[in-house]
């Protein structure tokens, strides 16, 4: 892996293209655009934490993260875009997808978790479901995080011996591992048959995170055709003279432990 991105010129950056987004996102707003942004690619290629950063100042009514469960039974017998089509954004939306259909082409497929049947069909179908999502006016955005085998390695082993993250092991997540070649071969035949003009494949190289969410928020603001929408003027009203309340007593109400006063009391003991 090359040299890392300097942090504080990554932290500078990070700020003045956040600050872009929650302008991008005010036009979204108000113009009532759609925007799906997909998340794909290999375990550990540091897609996660790219949507986190991406949607970080985001208001959560206008900006969601799509992350969905293993498929139920119930799922399983449906269209297979049939999931997916609820989450799609309504007027004034922005949804970014932490996976997306794509399963289907990558791990359902290397895994053994679909059919070769059901894996053609997608192949066929998901340019034909794309088109229709842009012809309907969606704006939608295809990225693939790509990761060198030594840096998603090295990402694994520092999950594991960390128990904030370690939740994001999984068998099928060490499976990449085993079955990297297996996976590089199903991207590459999935690129090959959706990589269309309508909704065309990003690819970010992501060995360096700083340089991945740098340029996947630059990417995302070159793509959507937002303006800066005028900022409203906001005054804070002045407060009006007591009316004669008085709050309740306090021994009322049950009240949460002062947990953060028994953490200065330790500190300052073993000071």
């Amino acid at each position: 892996m090359g040299k890392r991105m300097p942090k504080p010129l990554y932290t500078q950056e990070l700020r003045a293209l956040q600050a872009r987004l929650v302008e991008m996102q005010k036009w979204v707003q108000q113009s009532g655009a759609r925007v799906v942004v997909i998340f794909e690619g290999r375990d550990a290629a540091g897609k996660g934490s790219a949507i986190k950063r991406v949607s970080e100042y985001l208001n959560p009514r206008v900006a969601r993260i799509v992350a969905l469960p293993a498929p139920s039974e119930r799922d399983k017998t449906r269209w297979y875009f049939q999931r997916y089509v609820p989450h799609l954004p309504a007027a004034g939306e922005i949804v970014l997808m932490d996976r997306s259909w794509y399963n289907r082409a990558g791990v359902e497929r290397v895994m053994g978790y679909c059919t070769n049947e059901e894996y053609q069909r997608f192949l066929h179908q998901a340019p034909i479901f794309e088109r229709m999502l842009v012809e309907d006016g969606i704006i939608l955005l295809k990225y693939w995080f790509s990761v060198s085998d030594v840096v998603q390695e090295e990402r694994f082993r520092s999950r594991l011996n960390d128990p904030m993250r370690r939740w994001k092991l999984s068998p099928t997540d060490l499976s990449s591992i085993t079955k990297w070649e297996d996976y590089s071969r199903a991207k590459d035949t999935m690129f090959l048959h959706t990589d269309i003009a309508e909704a065309p494949w990003y690819e970010i190289e992501s060995d360096d995170k700083r340089r991945s969410r740098i340029n996947v928020m630059a990417h995302i603001l070159s793509k959507v055709p937002w303006e800066p929408v005028p900022q409203a003027q906001i005054e804070i009203p002045e407060r009006p003279p007591s009316a004669g309340y008085e709050r309740p007593p306090r021994q009322w109400t049950n009240s949460v432990p002062d947990y953060a006063r028994e953490v200065e009391k330790r500190a300052g003991a073993a000071d």
